[in-house]
């Protein structure tokens, strides 16, 4: 899927919402525990509910590689039921990988050519040669780590070097010269405000992918009003939030509408931003 085609979505269903599957066993509802397979189903039954609203869905890879094998089967049915009845979902494996050329590049064959994602989140640490490979894939996005949403990204992401540029900041404007926005992403969260601000003036035209709206505390309307741009420019995650608003036989119901909820929010900032 390509920028443009990305963006016709979020027009056409007036949203850019991403829902984060963060499936959890301790968390889903008890009667699904009887399933042969509890994540699939609980993931099924979130996407039937949730797809009318949202523009992507993003497995965090955690989550089912704790379950090893069967995890891993899980994952693959949820990724092939979405691309076989939603094939206009866009697809995120929040895997945040990065190694040696080499093993990227293996990486790279595990995500877009086995599982046939969309998009992988990367880290940026190991510098170019380590992101490279990613990028070597048609119509497929790297999302590269950049300002993210938890408590630590204090640690080194916004230290400052002997010129006072933030360490965010260098990442965003070195790493500009391995792709184009048509291929690469960035990861903001929504937990860091006005630094949207200061991305936007180095990443004018690229897509972000924003968690932390929800459950972490991070702001929708802030994360517009620094973070959009001509064609939107947001891809905005919502997974406790939403997979987790009720633990009953209606858990899929209520999911519905939380993320109903959202949608409608972001149908208002994309009308004030004129995009519809």
């Amino acid at each position: 899927m390509d920028r443009q085609q990305l963006f016709e979505n979020i027009r056409s269903k007036k949203s850019f919402l991403c829902v984060g599957l963060d499936t959890d066993l301790k968390k889903i509802p008890h009667h699904l525990l009887e399933d042969k397979d509890p994540i699939f189903a609980f993931n099924k039954a979130i996407v039937d509910a949730t797809a009318k609203y949202a523009i992507a869905y993003k497995p965090n890879m955690a989550f089912y590689e704790a379950f090893g094998v069967k995890g891993w089967i899980a994952l693959e049915k949820t990724v092939e039921y979405i691309r076989s009845n939603y094939p206009d979902q866009f697809i995120i494996a929040d895997a945040k990988r990065g190694d040696i050329g080499n093993t990227s590049a293996m990486y790279a064959r595990s995500f877009f050519e086995d599982l046939k994602v969309d998009a992988l989140t990367v880290a940026p640490y190991m510098g170019e040669d380590s992101v490279t490979p990613f990028m070597t894939y048609e119509d497929k996005w790297v999302v590269l780590l950049a300002l993210t949403s938890n408590k630590g990204s204090q640690d080194f992401q916004v230290s400052v070097d002997a010129n006072g540029e933030r360490l965010f900041e260098k990442v965003l404007k070195v790493s500009q010269q391995w792709a184009s926005e048509d291929k690469m992403m960035y990861v903001v969260g929504a937990t860091q405000g006005k630094a949207f601000e200061s991305i936007r003036r180095i990443v004018p035209n690229h897509f972000l992918l924003v968690p932390g709206v929800g459950a972490q505390g991070g702001s929708l309307e802030e994360v517009c009003n620094y973070g959009m741009n001509k064609q939107c420019g947001l891809i905005v995650n919502s997974s406790r939030g939403i997979l987790y608003a009720g633990g009953g036989e209606d858990f899929a119901k209520l999911a519905a509408e939380e993320a109903h909820k959202l949608q409608q929010q972001m149908e208002v900032q994309l009308m004030k931003n004129q995009l519809l």
